[in-house]
């Protein structure tokens, strides 16, 4: 496992060599700006819930939540696995493009690919259709550790997966009881609650011409 994961380290590292220096520095600012598009998108998601029923809402609340419980898990077995960094322990491969995190920050697994996976899995859960965009995201942000020579291939995988997971399961979990405490929030007299909670759908306006009662004829 080691020898193949140190031949793909060193065959991205070198291909990432090769590229523009443009295409370079993107990848390095990906690497990070993507955190902050998902924090975005996490925004974006709980506004346009503020007038869905109370399940939607629960599950746009839920999602940055089950993100964190997919970094706490992958950093906690982070602390388990003392994997070095392949930019320090790979022999032959090219210098990473950004700065060979210190000893002591342990590389398996990634938890850039661990939030990736698990903010991808709790938008596409909260929000039909996004998929699309945040597998694709979490995907290239996976990539652009190797990429950037900080990571192994299998430190990503296993950082996508874990973080997947995490969030499917948190996700399934508490939405019942969140949509419980967002309706309690909902019928809140405090008006910031209300506000941050939302409103809930709209009443449906009435289709009876003004002035015409029921059984008038």
């Amino acid at each position: 496992m080691n020898t193949l994961s140190d031949d793909l380290y060193r065959d991205v590292t070198d291909f990432a060599h090769a590229t523009p220096h443009w295409f370079q520095q993107l990848a390095e600012v990906w690497t990070e700006a993507g955190l902050l598009l998902f924090g975005v998108l996490f925004l974006a998601g709980w506004w346009r819930a503020r007038y869905a029923p109370n399940g939607a809402m629960a599950l746009a609340l839920l999602a940055p939540l089950a993100t964190a419980f997919g970094y706490v898990v992958s950093e906690s077995l982070k602390s388990l696995v003392d994997e070095e960094r392949p930019c320090r322990a790979v022999a032959g491969a090219p210098a990473s493009l950004v700065p060979c995190p210190p000893i002591g920050d342990w590389s398996f697994p990634s938890n850039h690919a661990a939030i990736a996976g698990a903010a991808a899995i709790a938008l596409a859960l909260s929000w039909r259709g996004i998929v699309w965009l945040t597998l694709p995201m979490a995907l290239l942000m996976a990539a652009s550790r190797v990429f950037v020579g900080v990571h192994y291939p299998h430190d990503v995988t296993v950082g996508l997966v874990l973080g997947g997971a995490v969030a499917f399961l948190v996700v399934k979990a508490a939405n019942r009881p969140v949509a419980a405490l967002v309706g309690t929030a909902r019928s809140s007299r405090n008006g910031v609650v209300v506000w941050c909670a939302g409103r809930g759908p709209r009443p449906r306006a009435s289709t009876r011409p003004e002035g015409v009662r029921h059984g008038a004829y």
